[in-house]
């Protein structure tokens, strides 16, 4: 858990009225900033002028950072999202600033004061708090995007991780959804390539997040799942304690993702190999995943194990699903075009009435997919992780003039934002790997290519882990 750095906030506005109007005085005030800028421009310098454009462009991404971080729901999602990726926002010697203002809407949310939260322990869970604990430390461990976490001790001696809702944010959070067209215009006046679909993605499993006693079965399944993996580690929810607000878990003792960053290149590449592994190969393994991979969900142990925490977000995908997006894969990776075309085609991923070439079919895939096609090293940096989950959201994003009309089915949507958020992770640790030589595992039912996989094998085989592929 990461040590949230907050300071008690008057409480999360909750009215579609006063949200919405915050958000039109951030496209407002950003509005009118870039009109000073440039009619400041007009008189200086090449030189002044550029000094200018920059420091607008960084006072717009802290006025982001700020609207976004003070809304927390939906908005604050968006922000935890972002910080995974190299966006073009401000200029090059300003962007580690910029990564380092968004990864503190991932890290260290404002906070709310003790009081409130422990009025939704009590409330929630029907017992005052020194009888639901032996101990409970007040200083919040961590913040996420709809609530805040919490370290303490059960009367059985159990560390555990109390995660609790803010007060009022299910009525903060459905305001935002009411209001994701200002929304729209917020994302677009500071990035324009951020689409439509990206937020109804968003607006269509956000609330689902709001159910504490969904994610907590969630928690369960997949610690059952991943009971005694060599290098997986799932903390148990504790379901008698768990209510729609609050969820508590296992504590799991961890290093948190800033230190994982500054490890021997080795070390960031076998735990890159190990998140690729837990977020995208648990779809083709076992039909189900985690839909929010981000940096402040993972947690490396003393032993080398790594610890993944947060199933709001998850999903379960029917079998044919899976195999269309298998059968794509294979054919990308073979550069069977036609057959691509045609398996795009009949899932509706391509309007017939739109002219795409099966050589611009193919070209899609490879530019969204390339890190998982191509047989080579690759080293994912931010850059590249950017480009790909553009394409990802939304085809029309594309520099490909018929893909441009073409969506994908929301559930394929899911999983490919499910994806390429993990690859924004890894390109957070730069990590480097032949991702297609693993992935083969999964798109050709192939044996593993590397150590990790071998060990994922043999656990798999002792505990009678049956995969659906």
């Amino acid at each position: 858990m990461t040590e949230s750095t907050g300071s008690a906030s008057k409480g999360v506005p909750t009215s579609r009225l006063s949200r919405g109007s915050k958000l039109g005085v951030a496209v407002a005030g950003q509005m009118l900033r870039s009109q000073r800028a440039r009619m400041a421009m007009r008189l200086r310098s090449e030189e002044a002028r550029e000094k200018l454009s920059q420091e607008s462009a960084v006072r717009n991404a802290e006025s982001l950072v700020r609207v976004l971080g003070g809304m927390k729901g939906v908005a604050m999602k968006l922000g935890q999202m972002l910080s995974v990726l190299d966006l073009e926002l401000v200029p090059p010697e300003h962007r580690d600033v910029f990564r380092y203002r968004l990864a503190q809407l991932r890290d260290s949310a404002p906070s709310v004061s003790f009081a409130g939260m422990r009025a939704v322990i009590e409330e929630d869970l029907g017992a005052p708090l020194d009888k639901l604990f032996a101990e409970f430390d007040e200083k919040a461990i961590g913040s996420a995007s709809i609530g805040q976490v919490y370290r303490a001790r059960l009367t059985d001696g159990r560390q555990v991780a109390v995660k609790v809702q803010y007060p009022g944010i299910d009525a903060a959070v459905r305001a935002d959804l009411r209001n994701i067209a200002m929304f729209q215009k917020l994302l677009q006046s500071f990035l324009p390539a951020i689409t439509p679909a990206l937020l109804d993605e968003l607006r269509s499993n956000l609330e689902s997040e709001l159910d504490y006693h969904a994610e907590a079965e969630n928690q369960r399944q997949v610690a059952e799942l991943f009971r005694d993996h060599p290098f997986i580690v799932i903390p148990d929810s504790i379901p008698e304690l768990c209510s729609r607000r609050v969820l508590v878990t296992e504590y799991f003792e961890g290093a948190g993702f800033d230190t994982i960053r500054t490890l021997p290149d080795a070390e960031r590449n076998r735990i890159g190999e190990i998140i690729f592994r837990f977020y995208v190969a648990s779809l083709f393994d076992y039909h189900e995943f985690c839909g929010d991979p981000h940096p402040g969900n993972i947690l490396l142990g003393a032993d080398g194990r790594v610890c993944f925490i947060d199933f709001g977000l998850f999903n379960r995908m029917h079998a044919d699903h899976v195999r269309f997006e298998i059968d794509c894969l294979r054919a990308a990776a073979e550069e069977r075009g036609e057959d691509l075309y045609q398996l795009m085609l009949g899932r509706g991923v391509i309007n017939p009435d739109v002219a795409v070439t099966t050589e611009e079919c193919l070209d899609y895939v490879y530019a969204a997919s390339q890190w998982s096609l191509v047989d080579e090293e690759l080293r994912i940096t931010p850059e590249l992780a950017t480009g790909a989950f553009l394409l990802a959201i939304d085809p029309r994003a594309s520099e490909f003039r018929g893909m441009k009309h073409q969506n994908l089915p929301p559930e394929h949507l899911f999983s490919r934002r499910a994806e390429f958020l993990t690859f924004g992770v890894l390109g957070q640790i730069e990590a480097t790997g032949n991702w297609h030589r693993i992935a083969r595992e999964w798109i050709f039912d192939e044996p593993p290519a590397t150590e990790l996989g071998r060990l994922n094998e043999q656990w798999q085989r002792d505990h009678h882990i049956v995969r659906k592929r």
